[in-house]
């Protein structure tokens, strides 16, 4: 029988021939990551287990992400319990603040291979279906055991079939794409599905903007999300191309396109991922706060669509622009290309690596009654600050334009301004 890619993955880790949707099996899983969110909880439930040793530690990364540097001792407290236990057991994917970055970036820094199947203790563990990967959040006790034992259940979810038709004008990024897929069914209809994204541009997008759409399939409560494989990824990663790929002809239980060549810059409005409107419809709008960063968009492709914005320009004299790269690896990237200082210029105060305020705490957070726009991942309401504030979802374009005009506003007004110069 013809399968999907996703249906390849776990029919290899779970050892057997064919797996069909619905089959629940025991899988091996090749990568997990920790946060320091989690991290105490999944450690003490390890503990409780029983076990005598950790299987496989070296593919294992702790991240230090939602409290770094701690700002509270009971923070503190809790991320030396984890630096401590990780020492005892000599496990070696325990990153360091200074050396540190967000879970999800850091596990697709060269960590996450094609055809693995890599989870971790945060939902947007989706993010590395685009290295090729089968990715999904877990909990505390599953991640426990897949500690002790190197395995976790699994049921084999149906797959839907995405294809991206066209390519999209210059302004319209991945981040557009991903809020444009919030918009292909009701808010429940994908849990526990598989999202495959296909079509001819799939395969020409950049690693990090795979990245963008795979960590925000999560918000339509999919299991999974993938992007297979391909030459662009092998490069990326610096090794030979990963030919795994769904059959010609595999079923999938729902076919979707989406239109790239008509697509505008859009926003996810407050409070919900996909209340998805056109920057268009939405200008005007004062903020208080623009927001770029986060394991979303925290990436050097990121920074430089802003910059392209806010190079020669200022940030609104009423609005404060707060930059998060995603990793210590991205912030010494984007320092040596100049854009530390581009931003700084530009009046914005740029941030040590980590989550920040995406989660509604740490640095960053917003106040009553305030406005942000945010490359994050979500907008619920009172997800960065109080429930009287809002949060606008939206490309590091459309951050950007917006921090420099005061106001919602479409980067296209900006980026054909920069093609006459």
């Amino acid at each position: 029988m013809k399968k999907t890619i996703v249906e390849k993955i776990i029919a290899n880790h779970a050892g057997m021939e064919e797996v069909y949707p619905g089959d629940i099996v025991d899988v091996r899983v090749d990568r997990l990551m920790i946060n320091d969110s989690n991290g105490p909880t999944t450690f003490k439930n390890f503990n409780e287990l029983g076990a005598k040793e950790i299987r496989n530690p070296e593919n294992i990364l702790v991240a230090i992400d939602h409290r770094v540097p701690p700002w509270e001792a009971k923070q503190a407290d809790n991320i030396n319990f984890c630096r401590t236990f990780c020492r005892e057991h000599k496990m070696t994917g325990f990153r360091e603040i200074g050396r540190n970055g967000i879970g999800h970036q850091m596990m697709c820094e060269g960590f996450v291979r094609p055809g693995e199947i890599a989870v971790g203790t945060d939902s947007h563990s989706t993010m590395y279906g685009g290295m090729g990967a089968l990715g999904c959040g877990i909990n505390s006790a599953d991640a426990a055991v897949i500690m002790a034992e190197g395995t976790m259940w699994m049921m084999v979810p149906e797959s839907c079939l995405v294809t991206l038709k066209g390519r999209p004008r210059k302004g319209v990024t991945a981040k557009d794409i991903a809020l444009k897929l919030q918009t292909l069914a009701s808010v429940d209809h994908f849990i526990y599905k598989a999202i495959e994204i296909t079509g001819d541009y799939a395969h020409e997008m950049s690693v990090a903007s795979r990245l963008v759409i795979a960590n925000m399939l999560c918000e339509t409560g999919a299991k999974c999300g993938i992007l297979p494989p391909d030459q662009i990824v092998a490069d990326y990663l610096g090794e030979g191309v990963c030919t795994l790929a769904s059959d010609p002809g595999a079923e999938y239980s729902e076919y979707y396109e989406i239109d790239l060549d008509d697509l505008e810059p859009v926003l996810a409005c407050p409070h919900a991922t996909n209340n998805v409107k056109t920057v268009s419809e939405v200008e005007g709008v004062k903020i208080n706060q623009a927001f770029l960063g986060s394991c979303t968009n925290g990436r050097i492709e990121d920074f430089l669509q802003a910059a392209e914005v806010l190079r020669g320009r200022k940030v609104h004299p009423e609005v404060r622009l707060i930059v998060v790269p995603g990793s210590q690896n991205v912030y010494l990237e984007m320092t040596r290309m100049g854009l530390t200082e581009l931003f700084v210029e530009s009046g914005a105060m740029v941030l040590s690596s980590g989550c920040a305020s995406c989660g509604g705490f740490g640095p960053g957070v917003i106040g009553s009654n305030e406005v942000c726009i945010s490359t994050t991942n979500r907008n619920w309401q009172g997800r960065m600050g109080p429930k009287s504030s809002s949060v606008y979802l939206g490309s590091a374009y459309s951050v950007a334009a917006a921090a420099v005009a005061g106001k919602i506003e479409s980067p296209w007004k900006y980026l054909a301004e920069r093609s006459k110069i």
